[in-house]
């Protein structure tokens, strides 16, 4: 009996160090699984938040690429993002959020190693995430869009103004600032940033076409926020725009190069455009030969289709050209010219077929010298003048139909002649060889009735 105690006691003080030794491997082994679970883990490194006038937009910086999942709750309005085997190193909960429609920003640990955010939102929205890849400036990304509902996407009409007693309408030019909001562009000395002088000067063209009587000027963005390629472009044909001017600063690996520049569109991009147009079904229903056209291309026979929009495209690049021209000559006498003619190439942003649209390379941000110029108001202000100057030279030529500056070219171009004794509303007519309507409708006549020594506008026949 004795014995059989002994043996029992050893038997189950063995199996109780046995069961303490598996418990205490199995803490180290769940242990060192925590800690390699958590060095594979993404690391949000920083969050950035900004504000649009259509969307606001978050970006996580990441450390490497993160599964992710968005999803909406209601009662009251939430956004949910969880992202996988994710932990954060910013202060997230703490992040500015004027002019957005994020109420609060909630985090929390889900399932032990995910990571769930919540925004409490005070208005509705449409959600959109994606992935970018690493590039120059920042790693990986993960870019959340809360594309707002209630407020419209459109952008604000171009007011004309109201005292034109000639009914003509202004010509309308878009400005589009490049980059803005996550996308820096270039970087200069003293981490002098492309979008931020560039908006600068878009603003001081803005000021400028603001007093030109005959022009509206249009901005595709007015902020620090990003603008899609295509969006812009189609800003401008929803503005009904005249022309598109993307204003940029060049950027080299080397600091010496200097200068402006203009670029139009190049042939190969608008052969390729054409072809983009052609086979997308909700492009051809749009008006295509102009703002102001009523060509559509979705009833139109593929060949036809295929002339027509060949025809539209070489108009509009070979105005591109025009106006390209007359900005870069003005452009010369603020700042050395790169190159004395205009450039071509296949900038996504002139490519509208029906906008005349150039691109202008301010000067090298890379180029000390020019980095420091573009950051001085006043030269911004010599600038912005330049562009303006080039923009009126152009269209004082060439006028859009139906324009203040059409109809005031036309006056100037208009042939006179002084009523003598004798004269007749038709015999004037007879003589210059036009229609007596034509003649009262030129010099705005209420009757046939005419005064010796009136001067009368003879319109072309």
């Amino acid at each position: 009996m004795t014995a059989c105690k002994t043996h029992s006691k050893e038997f189950f003080g063995s199996n109780r160090r046995m069961i303490r030794y598996a418990a205490q491997f199995c803490l180290l082994l769940l242990s060192c699984l925590l800690a390699a679970t958590q060095a594979l883990a993404a690391k949000i490194e920083n969050v950035r938040i900004w504000p649009a006038p259509d969307h606001t937009r978050i970006v996580f910086d990441l450390d490497k690429p993160v599964g992710h999942k968005v999803f909406s709750l209601t009662g009251p309005d939430r956004l949910v993002i969880d992202l996988d085997n994710a932990s954060t190193k910013a202060d997230i909960e703490s992040l500015s959020l004027n002019d957005t429609p994020i109420g609060k920003i909630r985090t929390a640990v889900k399932n032990g190693s995910d990571m769930r955010v919540v925004l409490d939102l005070s208005s509705k929205v449409q959600p959109r995430s994606f992935l970018l890849k690493p590039n120059k400036q920042y790693g990986d990304r993960l870019v959340i869009d809360l594309v707002y509902k209630e407020k419209t996407s459109k952008p604000k009409a171009v007011t004309q103004p109201a005292a034109n007693p000639t009914g003509a309408r202004d010509i309308i030019i878009a400005i589009d600032a490049g980059h803005g909001g996550e996308d820096p562009g270039a970087i200069g000395p003293g981490r002098v940033r492309e979008k931020t002088v560039v908006l600068a000067i878009a603003k001081k063209v803005q000021s400028l076409l603001q007093k030109e009587r005959g022009f509206a000027p249009a901005m595709i963005r007015t902020g620090d926020y990003y603008v899609g390629l295509r969006a812009r472009t189609e800003r401008a044909r929803k503005f009904r725009s005249d022309l598109l001017v993307s204003i940029h600063a060049d950027a080299f690996k080397d600091h010496r190069p200097r200068g402006s520049s203009v670029f139009a569109l190049s042939q190969r991009g608008a052969t390729s455009e054409t072809a983009r147009w052609l086979a997308d079904s909700e492009n051809s229903a749009d008006l295509i030969g102009g703002v102001e056209g009523s060509l559509k291309l979705d009833d139109k026979d593929k060949v036809l289709a295929e002339v027509l929009l060949d025809l539209t495209m070489t108009a509009t690049l070979s105005d591109s050209l025009k106006v390209g021209q007359s900005v870069l000559r003005s452009m010369g006498t603020v700042n050395k010219l790169h190159k004395s003619d205009v450039e071509q190439a296949a900038f996504l942003v002139l490519k509208s077929p029906d906008i005349p649209s150039i691109l202008i390379e301010t000067g090298f941000i890379s180029n000390p010298r020019e980095a420091k110029n573009l950051q001085s108001s006043s030269y911004q202000w010599k600038m912005a003048r330049s562009i303006v100057k080039g923009i009126k030279e152009h269209f004082s030529k060439n006028p859009p139909p139906g324009t203040l500056l059409a109809y005031q070219k036309s006056q100037r171009d208009a042939r006179h002649y002084v009523v003598a004794r004798g004269d007749t509303l038709s015999a004037i007519a007879n003589r210059n060889k036009v229609s007596v309507g034509s003649l009262r409708k030129a010099n705005k006549l209420r009757s046939d009735t005419l005064y010796v020594g009136q001067r009368l506008q003879i319109p072309r026949s």
